[in-house]
């Protein structure tokens, strides 16, 4: 093999699915049809989640260095201030990063990009996927470089990052059904001064539409992104200044811009990819799902598909895991794909539908609705999970065990295990429990009792006893989490098994059928053969 994963693509996604690998000793070939990152993005919200992703890959101090955090949203209507969501009161048990952190894509670019050339892995830019073929042994694939020669070069796998426009996609044959919506949308880069809350996300609800002021970093710095009025819909040599009257008419008399760096209109489409596996090939990010910038989460479910399957892929080309085990990311990651896209789908329809019931709720309901939701403790807390992403769940993955006695309102096979500080050693002060987490490995949780002499000797597992305290008890209790309990974490955070008193056997077993393979391989480096 020329290389055990070609990435198709150098956005966020393939980025974090190359540094991911990088990181657990397979060495990537990552390839892009453009001349260098992007300049100009529209995604531009991280979610807790990312970041918690980030502070694994050791690159959240960069993000928080250059993003914009914003702990709540505003809600305007008919020129009034209707709701608030304070975000980061209500996320402030639930992640380290309670808050969204507003960065571009092309500052998360630079910033995987940066990571990656750590680990001595360089993107070949101006290089072309034209042409695959998949055979037994993985796949030959044809390239076009800079220079417009072709070179064929052969790969285990490949993984489709290569966005909406997917060469992997297409040559796969996979279909991509969805639609493109009626409506044309515009962002713009600014320098602006009125009546918005600074430093937090402004949500302006209008008759036809809505307009959305996220806070840059810097003084008075707002990227606003909005309907585009169906009066300027094809009017050529558009400028940012004819959107500014109808901008001003809904956000206020007093709001004035004084720059604008950057302007562009574009439509949304919503799709999802009828499958995101074929033989060889993955899909991910755009590549597999595109949907509307209602809750800024595309970049970032693009990003935790790589997670997701990063961790998978490693373990198989490294011998350590049978190759079964991959057929786990499309069974994880398309449900979330299709639950976010239908409720996208919705809350944009919701905010756009241009007949008059749905103004009158847009301008008079939705933001009392949402300010009635915000004070039931309940509501608040999906709404973080939701928006945040720490919230979805592999209930039904064939890698998601739950043993007999554990309560049905503790944490649950298939959930990201809780974020906690708790004491990891007796007598000592209260630490990040995810810190001490290693996702390069499985870890194994266990809670309340010292670990029997028998407990798993395995390369695969990490074993972290956390004893049972007055604080430990709290924290834990107020979860549901029983003392004692064993949890074993998969690479990604999420809940693999689950049980009441530790069962080695159960543990060992479940790893077993997961296709794990605990004997150390022939060869256990990035180098071994690829089982297929």
């Amino acid at each position: 093999m020329d290389t055990h994963v070609l990435v198709v693509g150098a956005g966020p996604t393939g980025l974090m699915l190359a540094n991911q690998l990088a990181r657990r000793g397979v060495r990537p070939l990552i390839i892009d049809r453009h001349s260098g990152p992007a300049q100009q993005t529209r995604a531009i919200g991280v979610q807790a989640r990312t970041l918690e992703i980030y502070a694994k890959l050791g690159v959240v101090a960069r993000a928080l260095e250059l993003g914009q955090r914003t702990d709540a949203a505003n809600m305007w209507a008919q020129g009034r201030l209707t709701a608030r969501i304070p975000i980061g009161d209500i996320g402030k048990d639930e992640s380290p990063f309670p808050f969204i952190l507003i960065l571009g894509q092309d500052d998360n670019e630079h910033i995987l990009g940066d990571r990656l050339r750590d680990f001595d892995v360089a993107v070949e830019w101006n290089t072309e996927l034209v042409a695959l073929d998949q055979h037994p042994d993985g796949v030959t694939a044809t390239l076009k470089n800079p220079d417009g020669a072709k070179r064929t070069v052969t790969a285990a796998w490949i993984a489709g990052c290569d966005g909406s426009k997917s060469t992997v996609r297409e040559l796969c044959g996979i279909t991509f059904p969805g639609a493109p919506y009626e409506h044309v949308f515009f962002v713009a880069d600014t320098v602006a001064t009125g009546d918005m809350v600074a430093k937090q996300l402004n949500i302006y609800l209008w008759k036809e539409g809505f307009h959305l002021f996220f806070p840059l970093r810097g003084d008075d710095r707002w990227r606003v992104i909005g309907i585009l009025p169906a009066s300027l819909r094809g009017k050529d040599d558009l400028t940012f200044d004819d959107v500014v009257p109808c901008v001003r008419t809904e956000a206020g008399s007093r709001l004035d811009f004084r720059a604008c760096s950057w302007f562009s209109t574009y439509k949304i489409h919503h799709r999802c990819a009828s499958r995101f596996r074929n033989g060889s090939c993955f899909l991910l990010g755009d590549a597999a799902h595109i949907h509307s910038p209602m809750g800024a989460q595309g970049m970032n479910t693009g990003l935790q598909d790589s997670y997701n399957l990063a961790w998978k892929l490693a373990l198989v080309v490294k011998g350590d895991a049978d190759v079964a085990l991959l057929d786990s990311y499309e069974k994880e990651r398309q449900p979330v794909a299709q639950r976010l896209l239908q409720t996208t789908d919705r809350m944009f329809m919701l905010v756009v539908k241009d007949n008059w019931l749905a103004a009158l709720f847009r301008t008079r309901i939705m933001a009392r609705m949402a300010a009635l939701a915000m004070r039931r403790e309940r509501i608040r807390h999906l709404m973080f999970r939701l928006i945040s992403q720490i919230g979805i769940r592999y209930a039904k993955s064939p890698l998601s065990r739950t043993l007999p006695g554990v309560a049905v309102d503790a944490p649950q096979a298939g959930d990201r295990f809780p974020w906690l500080e708790l004491a990891l050693r007796d007598g000592a002060s209260v630490e990040d429990l995810f810190q001490a987490l290693d996702d390069t490995h499985f870890n194994l949780l266990v809670i309340g009792a010292r670990q029997p002499a028998a407990s798993p000797q395995s390369r695969l597992v990490r074993t972290l006893e956390i004893p049972s305290n007055a604080t430990n008890d709290a924290a834990l209790a107020r979860l549901h989490i029983a003392t004692p309990s064993f949890y074993l974490l998969r690479p990604d955070g999420h809940i693999g098994l689950a049980g009441r008193a530790l069962d080695v056997n159960a543990v060992h077993a479940y790893l077993a059928e997961c296709g794990m393979r605990e004997q150390a391989s022939a060869t256990t480096d990035a180098a071994a053969p690829v089982l297929r």
